[in-house]
């Protein structure tokens, strides 16, 4: 199936200067659609974020149960 998406010149040029040489439209929007989702596996490693978030939702749930 295929859809045809309407962007001005502009748009379109800035996604052609983000797009690989190798791959199609549709592999392109795909790619910047999924970046970002997710975590990647060891993603806070050394660092403190992980510390962080664990007094994030401690303090979070602290404040719910009051």
């Amino acid at each position: 199936m295929s859809t045809s998406i309407r962007v001005s010149d502009e748009t379109k040029a800035k996604l052609a200067r983000l797009k690989r040489e190798d791959e199609s439209w549709d592999e392109f929007l795909d790619r910047l659609a999924n970046e970002g989702s997710g975590m990647k596996a060891g993603a806070w490693k050394g660092t403190d974020k992980a510390q962080k978030a664990r007094e994030a939702i401690k303090r979070s749930r602290e404040s719910f149960q009051q």
